[in-house]
């Protein structure tokens, strides 16, 4: 196996060991979100009219539980490798600067569509949803989980300690997936604040797979795609750019 292969297999493996918590606990959660939220609020709020409350909120629970499951499988995984010195055994190798960060992406993005792939499997014993455009899903999907791997990559190599990775998704990932769109449209909104959200990268995602979904959403898909992969290759740089450092990975 080449040094790519192998880095992208011991990440992968990382994860597959603990399924119970890496996937099965992520999926559980979606699925309380999804019954709590339709049992709430089913006939008293309808987003489109020809799509029930409870089918709107499936597209938004699957990507939300990618975009934080593909953040916090790169990041985990850097800081643990750190903390227990055993990330020297990464470093040592010949490995360029692009395998490194394929490395631990690829196998975020693995992660995260396999939540969001049994979100979508539980979901559907609650309730059926149309697949409109599969391509689209699968684009949004990929680059969904992609940026978020790159974002936890680079937090990994920020943080010093796993309360400094905790904050980053606390107060920043969590406060942005849950303020993009899950459970609402932003036209619902004031004005005020249907402006700030489109500021929010994690409305484009989730919007755009809404749309891959049901054919509707409140920005055009290829604006949305656009926007995700423009912020995919700036956070992109930014990781190559601290890997080339080695930015708090060599002491």
């Amino acid at each position: 196996m080449s040094g790519f292969n192998t880095l992208f297999y011991k990440e992968v493996l990382r994860f597959r060991k603990v399924a119970t918590q890496t996937i099965g606990a992520p999926v559980l959660t979606a699925l309380l979100y999804l019954l709590v939220f339709s049992h709430l609020m089913e006939g008293r709020v309808r987003v489109y009219e020809e799509i029930s409350y409870t089918a709107f909120l499936v597209p938004g629970l699957v990507m939300m539980s990618v975009l934080q499951n593909a953040f916090a499988n790169s990041s985990s995984s850097l800081i643990q490798s750190k903390l227990t010195g055993n990330i020297i055994f990464v470093l040592l190798p010949p490995l360029s600067y692009w395998e490194f960060f394929s490395g631990y992406v690829l196998a975020a993005v693995v992660r995260g569509i396999a939540v969001g792939a049994g979100v979508f499997l539980v979901t559907w014993l609650v309730v059926e949803v149309p697949l409109r455009h599969p391509l689209w899903i699968i684009a949004f999907l990929l680059a969904g989980s992609a940026l978020l791997g790159a974002l936890g990559l680079i937090a990994g190599m920020v943080a010093d300690k796993i309360d400094q990775v905790a904050a980053f998704q606390n107060f920043l990932i969590m406060p942005l997936t849950f303020l993009s769109g899950v459970f609402y449209s932003i036209h619902s909104l004031p004005p005020f604040w249907q402006d700030v959200s489109h500021f929010n990268p994690f409305f484009y995602m989730i919007d755009g797979l809404r749309y891959g979904f049901f054919d509707v959403s409140d920005v055009s898909p290829l604006l949305s795609l656009g926007i995700a992969t423009l912020f995919l290759a700036g956070v992109t740089g930014i990781a190559l750019l601290m890997l080339k450092q080695g930015y708090k990975l060599r002491y």
